[in-house]
């Protein structure tokens, strides 16, 4: 470890340690900002905190105390967000996106916002990636969690978040900020520079932000919590596959085991994958006969007397960082009436994501032939004794010689937005601007090992060795391990592979007053704009099944790709929303106000949709407001919803019986069940051959899942209801008069939900594991989703198309709490607070096809399942943030108190009669602080996950947890600085 991060280490545990410092988190400030200007949730400008929909605000002191690397760590902490994509997430060469998820509906189903003006997109699916927002000029967050099409357009189904900068900002603020793990990783380092002026006597303004953050990789062995996980029959050994239609004579094979002094063998063992002891030996991989290699070292684990190589000890749990930003924007005072603006943001965001060894998976699949010099004798000997003893033999391995294949992910994101505003005469304004945006995404896959190079090796005479030196020696730990540095070049480059997105904008809007019913003018808005957004990719060629080993690619343990010409897809929308006050200043009705608004937009490729919104609000008194609004909100189809080719990714299944896994394996619930008899015969029916089906195992965690577009999907409807009462304090002082309150209650019905049918839910179904196929039939349409290998029964694909499946309802409530009292025992401004969020989920339930009975979902752990996905990683029923502290104006201190209730496996949806143990109470407590030194410069600290617990078991997830969603890291420490001029 370095002195820096030695350094670091002991100044973040004496200063955060000493609980010398605080600002609250949720503060009562943020709060006062949050009734008293209303910016986010209407396009009309309201005077007061009158907002319909329920918004939570996030002010900039929560962001800085979360101790945080992003703006989207930071607000998973709050319970509105659910996890979507973050630093662990993307070890398949996903990007590690930072994407919002409100209410677990996907992260495609939200508006994300800067300042009101949408953000460039990051992906296929239009994903905003919230890494790219410039934080050193974030001044606060509202997140609006409900529908709001009619107002902000297609994608706000489930919310919208609004990022604000700060305003008119003078001077120079700069901000540094460092952490570190207990056990020294996990650096990460953020600095950032605003700079602000004002010129021509205050006609102009200008702001200036520059930021860069850096975030360490952390790897998964640097955890013992990865040890033992995963455990994949995949190993650096290789291992001889039989093949069952060719295999060896049994009295051959138990000759050589006698020989080895085995004369215990497991039944079929003539078909059992055979692994090499560095001595040349054999041994049997599934019971570890005769196995002479490492046993909870370099990798490998005896699982069950099995052989294995836990993946979950490859591979990183977080992922490494490094993002630079600049953003400038300037507003100059044409005329009194007249105002131009402007604003530039450029980012350039490196991600590098890890996904350990290569192996040999995917078709199609390298051989070896006997002619091999290599084969060792006694293997020799057992491929002699085949009915076909010439025949090329299938083998299994890792290559455990190859550095672990990574993704080097860069964003390089540019937006140039130019606008005009002003006032028109009579009480009437405008505003139209444009912008446009791009983003161009270079991805490197690094280490990646070419089938069609490998396979040369293995077929050469000399083994290779004429080719590079040494040559390819697969038999034995030892021998892999020790491939030469010109045969490891040899078989491996780095793909390269291209997106590019791009987005042009152009929007007018028009505000006025129409008429006044005693209550206040009737206020409207007027908007009409038109929106365009571009994709195309294109991959490195061996990633294809152009590369000539159709239907996979050339790459190890890579599905086949398919590049994207150019796609666009374009829309034309007009909206109006109207404000009519009815009431004003009654006894019973300090303020009692309707609203309505309606949006059509007319989609390029899928017509016209509308949308619309009614509202209403009331004051029976000066301290309490009621609220309430019907929203028919619609999304109509992203690009890759309509056009993605079919394409390839990971779909994790598991190892049976801990999780869902192959159900054709032996081990499976579905096999060991009262109908595995069943299963069985449809497991032969559909390619896993006769003479293996008593003894198969699917010998990893995941198999390839083909993901295609349909630009035959047709919008999505949501129903969203809201109703809520927010209550301040009716004592002007004493212990109470701080007090604040605000109860919503939300639903969410949507219907005609695009998605591809997940993974897990294909093979449920298949095989009967929830009563849908209980005649086991290879014609159930889920089965037709399913291709399997015919000459080893292995999964290869599951299909899973972009469809309009059922629907999503989700309902619950949320709460938000700010308490505060006096206390002068702390000196000037002295405070003691308590602010506190709930959240309590009633309901989430998905239902998979129109008519089907739906799935309840409700406190369900999901696993990690992709960032955008329905249902999403985990439905907690309830989750909190509370905050307490004290502070005066110098100094506070505070704990955060980071709680989520326990949750059931997914197994007891998808296999209600084998579930598996669940996911119990998960809590954190973290320490933060921060002191005034003087009226320029302040000092932050904190230490997180102070208490240092430790992941909770995920069963349904590939690697026995969810990185994505708990803290992997233990604890840490942070500490800031702030100066502000």
């Amino acid at each position: 470890m370095s002195y820096a991060k030695q350094s670091l280490i002991v100044s973040a545990s004496l200063i955060g340690l000493s609980a010398a410092f605080s600002a609250p988190a949720m503060a009562a400030d943020d709060a006062a900002k949050a009734q008293e200007i209303v910016v986010t949730g209407s396009l009309i400008k309201r005077p007061n905190n009158t907002a319909v929909s329920p918004i939570v605000s996030v002010g900039e002191a929560t962001i800085k105390e979360s101790g945080a690397a992003t703006l989207q760590d930071a607000l998973n902490q709050v319970p509105s967000f659910t996890v979507g994509g973050n630093a662990a997430t993307g070890g398949q060469g996903g990007g590690g996106r930072a994407s919002i998820n409100l209410h677990g509906l996907g992260t495609n189903r939200n508006l994300v916002l800067l300042d009101g003006h949408r953000l460039p997109v990051s992906d296929i699916n239009g994903n905003v990636d919230v890494n790219i927002l410039p934080d050193a000029i974030i001044s606060s967050v509202d997140a609006i969690t409900g529908g709001a099409s009619a107002v902000y357009g297609s994608d706000a189904m489930s919310g919208v978040v609004n990022f604000k900068t700060i305003r008119n900002f003078e001077g120079i603020k700069a901000d540094i900020m460092n952490s570190i793990s207990q056990q020294g990783d996990a650096f990460k380092f953020n600095a950032s520079l605003a700079l602000g002026t004002k010129f021509a006597d205050d006609r102009g303004h200008l702001i200036a932000a520059f930021s860069y953050a850096k975030q360490d990789p952390v790897a998964n062995n640097s955890r013992s919590f990865f040890m033992d996980k995963v455990p994949s029959s995949y190993i650096g050994t290789g291992t001889f596959v039989p093949s069952a239609s060719n295999t060896p004579n049994a009295a051959v094979v138990q000759g050589i085991f006698a020989g080895y002094g085995v004369t215990s063998l497991p039944a079929n063992y003539q078909l059992a994958n055979l692994g090499f002891n560095n001595d040349g030996s054999l041994f049997i991989q599934n019971g570890a006969q005769n196995y002479k290699g490492a046993n909870g070292t370099n990798g490998y684990a005896l699982v069950g007397n099995n052989v294995r190589m836990p993946v979950g000890q490859q591979g990183n749990l977080l992922n490494a960082l490094d993002r630079k930003t600049a953003f400038i924007k300037g507003d100059f005072e044409i005329t009194p009436s007249l105002t131009a603006y402007g604003q530039f943001m450029f980012v350039d965001l490196s991600v590098n994501t890890n996904s350990g060894g290569s192996l040999t998976q995917f078709p199609t699949l390298t051989t070896i032939p006997v002619s091999n010099p290599f084969i060792p004798t006694d293997l020799r000997t057992i491929l002699a004794s085949r009915a076909n003893p010439t025949a090329n033999f299938n083998w299994n391995g890792r290559y455990v010689g190859v550095p672990w294949k990574n993704w080097d992910e860069n964003y390089q994101v540019q937006q140039y937005l130019a606008g005009l505003k002003g006032q028109i005469g009579g009480g009437w304004s405008f505003d139209v601007y444009a912008s446009y945006d791009q983003s161009v995404h270079n991805q490197i896959m690094h280490n990646a090992v070419l089938k069609s190079r490998v396979q040369t090796l293995l077929n050469a005479a000399d083994g290779g060795n004429s080719i590079c030196a040494g040559g390819f020696n697969p038999f034995g730990d030892a021998n892999a391990r020790s491939l030469s540095d010109a045969c490891r070049a040899y078989i491996t480059k780095d793909t390269f592979s291209q997106e590019r997105l791009s987005q042009t904008q152009v929007q007018g809007q028009v505000n006025g007053s129409l008429f006044d019913l005693g209550a206040g003018p009737a206020q409207i808005a007027l908007v009409a704009d038109y929106r365009k957004n571009t994709y195309s990719f294109t991959p490195d060629t061996d990633m294809t099944a152009l590369s000539g080993w159709a239907p996979g690619a050339n790459v190890e343990g890579f599905t086949a790709t398919i590049g994207v010409p150019k796609k666009a897809i374009s829309v034309k929308e007009f909206a109006a929303q109207i404000d009519v006050p009815l009431l004003a200043d009654r006894a019973w009705a300090q303020e009692l106000a309707v609203g309505a608004a309606g949006r059509i937009s007319d989609y390029s490729v899928t017509g016209s949709v509308k949308s619309y919104e009614f509202d209403a609000r009331w004051r029976p008194t000066r301290n309490l407001l009621v609220r309430g609004s019907y929203q028919r909100a619609v999304r109509a189809p992203n690009i890759g919803e309509l056009f993605s080719p079919p394409s390839g990714s990971q779909l994790v299944i598991g190892t049976p019986p801990s999780s869902i896994g192959d159900p054709c394996d032996v081990r499976s619930s579905a096999r060991t069940g009262a109908n595995g008899a069943q299963v069985a015969t449809l497991c032969a029916a559909q390619g896993v051959p006769s003479a293996l089906i008593s003894s198969y195992q699917f010998p990893t965690t995941a198999t390839g899942q083909t993901v295609a577009g349909n630009s035959g999907v047709t919008p999505e409807t949501a129903d969203t209801f809201n109703i809520g009462i927010v209550l301040n304090s009716p004592f002007q002082s004493g212990p109470l008069s701080e007090l604040s309150l605000s109860v919503d209650y939300y639903n969410i019905n949507i219907k005609n939900v695009i998605s591809s049918v997940p993974g897990l839910t294909v093979l449920s179904k298949c095989y009967n594991l929830d009563g849908s196929n209980p005649g086991y039939s290879t014609g159930n349409p889920y089965c037709q989703l399913i291709s399997r290998d015919n000459s080893t029964g292995q999964l290869l694909t599951v299909s899973t198309p972009y469809l309009n499946l059922g629907a999503v309802k989700t309902d619950g409530i949320e709460a938000q709490i700010h308490w505060g009292t006096r206390a002068s025992a702390l000196g000037s401004g002295g405070k003691v607070y308590i602010d506190t969020a709930i959240g309590w989920l009633h309901a989430y339930k998905v239902q998979l096809l129109p008519g089907a009975a739906f799935l309840d979902y409700t406190g369900v752990s999901v696993g990690g399942s992709n960032p955008g996905s329905v249902p999403p990683r985990a439905t907690p029923q309830w989750r909190a943030l509370t905050t307490f502290g004290i502070k005066n104006d110098v100094f506070g201190a505070g704990l955060r108190w980071r709680y989520q209730s326990g949750m059931k496996d997914a197994s007891a949806v998808l296999t209600p009669t084998n579930t598996q143990v669940g996911v119990g109470v998960y809590e954190l407590w973290d320490l933060f602080g921060s002191v005034k030194v003087n009226k320029n410069f302040e000092l932050r600290a904190g230490v997180n996950n102070m208490f240092n617990k430790s992941l909770p078991f995920v069963a349904s997830s590939q690697n026995g947890t969810d990185t994505a969603m708990y803290d992997a890291i233990g604890r840490s420490f942070y500490v800031g600085l702030k100066l502000a001029m």
